[in-house]
C-alpha cells in the first residue's frame, strides 16, 4: 500500500515523457503514483528502487517526491509560517506545495514568519494537513533524568493538568498545575527541571529549583521587590496566597521561606500591614 505522508521505497514500473510512474511492484493491479520529471535522476530505468515521499499536489492528486520534507506522519516538527488565508495558514516544509495548518488545528497566535510545532494528519478529504496537537506524536524515550535541565515548547494549557511541553521539540512533557509559576505562555519556550521520569516515560516538570536553592532565588527577588517599592512591600506573610502569587509568583509556603531567611538575616522587618528594609 502506498501511504501518504510517508517515505517508501517505490520500483520505477513505466517511463514517460512527463516523469516516471512508480508502484510498490510491477503487478498491473498495483496503484501506482508518478515522480515528475524534473525530480528523475539521469540514470533511472524501469525496474530500479527509489525512496521517495508521498504527499498531494496542487490539483490534490497523490504524487511522489524525491525532495526530503521536514515532517512526516508520526513526527513533530517546527516549521515556518510561509502565510495565513482564509482557511488558515500554510507552512514551509520543504516541498513545492505549503502545508495547510487550518483554523481548528491552530493553539494560539500564528502569524507569518513565525515558527508552529506540528504534527501531520489525514483530513476528511484524504488530504495531508498540520496540526498543533502534537500530544500523540511526542516521543517517551527521553535521555534525561530527575533533576536534569531541559528546554521546551508550551503547545497547551489545561486548567484541569497544567502546561503540555514538547520537550527539545520530541519528547511528552507536563508542568503539573500545582508547578505553574510566573509567565508559562501557550507557543513559548521554557526552561525546566525534570522532577520525576513516569513509568511510561513522560516527563513530569518544574520550572522552579529544589527548595534550598529556590529560597535564595526568591530572597533576592523579594528585596528587589522592597527595593524597587521604596523600601517596603504593602503586605506580609500573613496575606491570602492568591495576592503573593499574583505579586510575586511564590506560593505561600515560598514566600514565608524566603521571608524567614531574610529575617534571620537581617535584611528585613514585618509589621503589622508591610514589610520593610532594615535600614
Amino acid at each position: 500500500m502506498i501511504n501518504l505522508g510517508e517515505k517508501q521505497e517505490l520500483t520505477v514500473v513505466k517511463k514517460v515523457e512527463f516523469g516516471v510512474y512508480l508502484a510498490l511492484s510491477a503487478d498491473e493491479d498495483e496503484p501506482r503514483v508518478l515522480l515528475p520529471r524534473k525530480q528523475v535522476p539521469e540514470e533511472c530505468n524501469v525496474g530500479d528502487v527509489m525512496e521517495v515521499f508521498i504527499y498531494r499536489d496542487s490539483q490534490d492528486r497523490l504524487i511522489a517526491t524525491a525532495r526530503e520534507p521536514k515532517l512526516q506522519m508520526g513526527q513533530v516538527a517546527e516549521l515556518t509560517v510561509a502565510q495565513t488565508g482564509k482557511i488558515g495558514a500554510f507552512l514551509d516544509w520543504g516541498l513545492e506545495k505549503d502545508l495547510l495548518l487550518p483554523f481548528k488545528q491552530q493553539r494560539g497566535k500564528v502569524e507569518q514568519g513565525g515558527k508552529v510545532l506540528v504534527s501531520l494528519y489525514i483530513d476528511k478529504s484524504d488530504r495531508l494537513c498540520a496540526t498543533m496537537n502534537v500530544y500523540d506524536n511526542l516521543r517517551t524515550d527521553s535521555p534525561y533524568g530527575k533533576d536534569d535541565r531541559v528546554k521546551g515548547r508550551v503547545y497547551e494549557i489545561s486548567d484541569n493538568f497544567g502546561a503540555f511541553v514538547a520537550v527539545d521539540n520530541l519528547y511528552s512533557g507536563l508542568i503539573p498545575q500545582k508547578e505553574l509559576y510566573g509567565n508559562v505562555e501557550l507557543g513559548k519556550d521554557v526552561e525546566a527541571r525534570v522532577i520525576q521520569v513516569r513509568e511510561d516515560g513522560k516527563l513530569t516538570l518544574g520550572i522552579r529549583d529544589k527548595a534550598y536553592l529556590q529560597m535564595d532565588k526568591d530572597a533576592e527577588k523579594i528585596m528587589a521587590m522592597i527595593e524597587a517599592n521604596g523600601g517596603m512591600l504593602p503586605f506580609t506573610d500573613k496575606a491570602s496566597p492568591e495576592r503573593i502569587r499574583q505579586e510575586t509568583g511564590m506560593s505561600k509556603n515560598e514566600f514565608k521561606r524566603a521571608v524567614g531567611r531574610l529575617l534571620k538575616e537581617r535584611k528585613i522587618e514585618i509589621g503589622q500591614y508591610s514589610i520593610g528594609r532594615i535600614r
